[in-house]
Order: C-alpha cells, then sequence, then structure tokens
C-alpha cells in the first residue's frame, strides 16, 4: 500500500469510528436501560402489585416474545427503508412505551406493555450490526462491534445507582419511586430517536461528512470484500436458512443470551436476597455494579485480541470456559461477598462473548443475506431472554445458577462442532478468492 492509500485509509476509518460508535454507543446504553431498568423497579413494584417471583420472572421474559416474533421483518424493513428513519422509529416507539409503563395498575397491563415494548424494540441491536457492516470492514468489525457492546456494562454501571437512586429519593406528586423510574428512564429515548434523524448517513455514499476521496476509497474497500464473501457464504436467503451453521450460531448465542438477561433482571433481587448488610435500594445498586465494572475491560480486551489474532472462535470458547466456572461457583455461594465474586467471573465471560461473537458471525453472511441472517441469529438468541428470567423464576436461585452453566457447556459444543476455517476469515479480509477445496 502506498503512502497516499495508506494516508486515505487511516483518515477515512478514523473519521468513520469517530462519528458513528460513540453515537450508537449512548444509543444502546439507553436500550439496555429500558429493557432491564424493570429489574430495579421489582425491588418496590413487586410488593406494590403484588407480584409472585413466578409473575416477575414472566414479565421479565415475554419483552422477547415480541422482541423475537418481529426482529427479522423489522431488519428487512430496516435494510429496505434505511437505518436512519427506521431506527429512529424504534427509539421513539420503544421510549412512550416505557413512559406509559409508569403508570400501569395491575400485572395484565405491565405483560401487554412489556410485550409491546420487545415488539417496538425489535430490529434495533441487529439493525445497529447490519449498520456497522454498512461502513466497517472486517478488519474493523470487531473492535466496532466490541465499543457498541461496551454499552451493556456501562448501561450497568450507570443504570444500577441512577435507578435505584430513583427509587429511594424521588416519589414526587405522590408516585411511587419505581414510576418515575420508568417515566425519567423513557425520555431519553424519545429525545435520541428525533436525533439519529439529523445524526446519522444511511451509507457512506450519504455522508457529508466524509470528502468524494474518502466515500469513493471506502465503498471500494466494502465492496470488494462483499464480492469475497459471496464466494464463501450462501449468495441467497433460502440457502442461508439451510445451512446449520446458521442454526448453530443461534444456540450458541441463546445459552450466553439466557445466562445474560437471566442475570440482567434478577441480580438485584439476588444480592437482595442474600445481603443482610444492604439496607437501602441505593446500597444494593452499588454492589450489582461490580460485574459490570468487571465487564468493561473483559469486553474492550476479547473484542481488540480477537481482531489482532483473527482467532475469533477460540476467544469465544475461553470466554464460555469463564462464564461457566463464575455459575458454577454462585451455585456454591452462601454469603454475598462470595456470590458478588462468582457472578464479576460470570460477567467477565458473558461480556467477553460478546466483544468477538458479532465479528465472528459476520463472516458467515453476504451483503444479501446479511440483514436476515444477523436478525434471524439474534430472534432465536433473544428466547434466551425469556427463559433466562424464567429460570430465576421457577426455580431456587442457586440451582438456576447450575441450569445456566449447564447451558453453556452446551453452547461451548456446539462451537466445536461450527466449521469456519480461519483462513476464510482471513481471505474476506484481504479480499482473496476463496479455495473450492477449503471445508
Amino acid at each position: 500500500m502506498n503512502q497516499s492509500a495508506h494516508s486515505i485509509e487511516k483518515r477515512t476509518v478514523n473519521k468513520t469510528m469517530k462519528r458513528i460508535l460513540p453515537f450508537i454507543f449512548i444509543l444502546y446504553i439507553v436500550a439496555y436501560l429500558d429493557r432491564v431498568n424493570l429489574g430495579y423497579a421489582a425491588l418496590q413494584m413487586n410488593a406494590d402489585l403484588a407480584l409472585s417471583s413466578e409473575v416477575f420472572g414472566l414479565l421479565s421474559g415475554i419483552f422477547f416474545i415480541g422482541y423475537f416474533l418481529f426482529e427479522v421483518p423489522s431488519n428487512m424493513l430496516l435494510h429496505r427503508v434505511g437505518a436512519r428513519l427506521w431506527i429512529a422509529r424504534i427509539m421513539i416507539s420503544w421510549g412512550l412505551i416505557v413512559i406509559v409503563t409508569g403508570f400501569v395498575q395491575t400485572a395484565t397491563q405491565l405483560y401487554i406493555l412489556r410485550f409491546l415494548l420487545g415488539v417496538a424494540e425489535a430490529g434495533f441491536f441487529p439493525g445497529i450490526i447490519l449498520y456497522l457492516t454498512y461502513w466497517f470492514r472486517a478488519r474493523e468489525i470487531g473492535r466496532a462491534t466490541a465499543a457498541l457492546l461496551l454499552a451493556l456494562p456501562i448501561g450497568g454501571l450507570i443504570g444500577a445507582p441512577v435507578s435505584t437512586w430513583i427509587l429511594d429519593h424521588i416519589s414526587w406528586s405522590g408516585m411511587a419511586g419505581w414510576r418515575w423510574m420508568f417515566i425519567l428512564e423513557g425520555i431519553p429515548a424519545v429525545i435520541l430517536g428525533v436525533v439519529v434523524i439529523f445524526y446519522l448517513a444511511n451509507r457512506p455514499a450519504h455522508a457529508k461528512w466524509l470528502s468524494k476521496e474518502e466515500k469513493d476509497w471506502l465503498e471500494g474497500e466494502l465492496n470488494a470484500e462483499r464480492k469475497a464473501s459471496e464466494q464463501i457464504n450462501k449468495a441467497s436467503k433460502l440457502e442461508m436458512l439451510k445451512d446449520v451453521k446458521v442454526w448453530k450460531l443461534s444456540l450458541i448465542y441463546f445459552t450466553s443470551y439466557t445466562g445474560t438477561y437471566g442475570l440482567s433482571f434478577w441480580l438485584p433481587s439476588i444480592i437482595k436476597s442474600l445481603s443482610e448488610q444492604a439496607t437501602t435500594n441505593l446500597e444494593i445498586g452499588w454492589l450489582a455494579m461490580i460485574p459490570s465494572i468487571i465487564g468493561v475491560p473483559s469486553l474492550l480486551f476479547v473484542g481488540w485480541n480477537s481482531d489482532r489474532t483473527n482467532s475469533y472462535k477460540q476467544h469465544l470458547m475461553v470466554c464460555f470456559l469463564i462464564a461457566m466456572t463464575g455459575f458454577i461457583g454462585c451455585g456454591f455461594s452462601e454469603g454475598v461477598f462470595m456470590m458478588v465474586l462468582m457472578l464479576t467471573i460470570a460477567s467477565a465471560g458473558l461480556y467477553g462473548c460478546n466483544g468477538c461473537f458479532f465479528a465472528y458471525m459476520t463472516f458467515f453472511f453476504t451483503e444479501s443475506t446479511a440483514p436476515v441472517g444477523i436478525a434471524l441469529v439474534n430472534s432465536l438468541a433473544a428466547l434466551g431472554g425469556f427463559v433466562g428470567p424464567m429460570i430465576f423464576g421457577t426455580v431456587s436461585f442457586t440451582q438456576g445458577m447450575f441450569i445456566l452453566s449447564g447451558l453453556l457447556a452446551i453452547g461451548l459444543i456446539i462451537q466445536f462442532t461450527l466449521k469456519l476455517a480461519s483462513n476464510r476469515s482471513k481471505d474476506i479480509i484481504n479480499n482473496v478468492p476463496p479455495n473450492v477445496n477449503q471445508s
């Protein structure tokens, strides 16, 4: 690569990362908070509305049923109408539903709104992953997805103290703190949804902040990768749906998803059940931050190092082993100190999985199959968001931890059977046609 081409590459990649990644990172923080703040609301809401653990488990999980049903069509619409308008629509609609949740009076109303929240948000995360493929080459996609997914632990760091502070300190107009938590945390989604319309560009060709030379270079690089990918992967949606690798990817992510959201919704309640010292919701929130603190470096390191070494599968398997170890340790923990320590180990593994899974997954799709493929994998895995909370709602916390470790063991076994030769991803990164004899 000559000096001029290298200069264009460095300048374009830096501009694109600085323009896109911080903004979508903020969007995903808001999405994560509005998805899991039900777990903090439970510290007051369950008593106010007389919700049993079984009912709360179903309330936590029913979001993902709506999410599952509408995710694939949502991603197809995003690809057709453009990310800018569709992401704005998603954010405004889910923000309004979260605000309305602050006024519910019965469990039935909560069921309806949580299901509708899943419908409204369906397509947001896979849509963002798809959007990243419009802007970043295979060699940058790991870092880009890791930067996006950093919103998960950061969302936990922000959400834990903020949500519990609202619970303990805000009761304006005689309304309980959990109601104000939904109202106040739903407003940012509506505001940012409007900002999306003016800030995001659908494709590099539409980016006013790139010069013509930079647009041409980036489009050329991305088109070359797409042609290389089409020679490796299934070119049609029907062929892709018949590919067992897609279903294996879904099962792998399902096992990780189940652990992630089982913890996300029940973490405050788990800590409260073991802690004799935590006398306020805010103190529980501080303890709930600890797993997220460790999740930040885990996610960043795995995303960076898997990109650097081009060894996504190996990193994914190690992260599964770490998460399994943490959940098994949780099953044997009796005090709050050991439980938080083991939860932190489990979280390090789960967040690390997110750091490389989506970069690894993109090697299995072409531009034409990516909208359906990414959404299909994510929507099937999202059923884990239903299963995880239900596990803790129907069995003891100890039994639930062992069940989650067993599911991760299944995910690990499936990874052994998933074949994507490392040189295939190198071929895509380097725009090299594949050897037809590769398995």
